[in-house]
């Protein structure tokens, strides 16, 4: 796995990881899955969807997970 993504839920990250953290970790890893740092114009629209599609599935599960001692979080983003 793509060793820049940070972990962001607590304890790693003390406070609700912020829509731009988030969509930093989806794009970093479209950049490892793709192969690609940045996609040719022919790729574009396919490479920023994953994106999208991975920084909202990362919501969806941050705000979800339970972490011992602090109950469910809140939605994030």
């Amino acid at each position: 796995m793509c060793r820049s993504i940070k972990t962001l839920r607590p304890p790693a990250l003390p406070e609700e990881a912020t829509g731009d953290e988030i969509r930093a970790a989806a794009l970093q890893y479209v950049r490892k899955v793709s192969g690609f740092r940045a996609p040719a114009a022919h790729n574009r629209e396919v490479f920023d969807h994953a994106v999208e599609v991975i920084a909202a599935a990362t919501e969806e599960l941050l705000a979800g997970l339970e972490v011992r001692g602090q109950g469910t979080r809140a939605a994030a983003g």
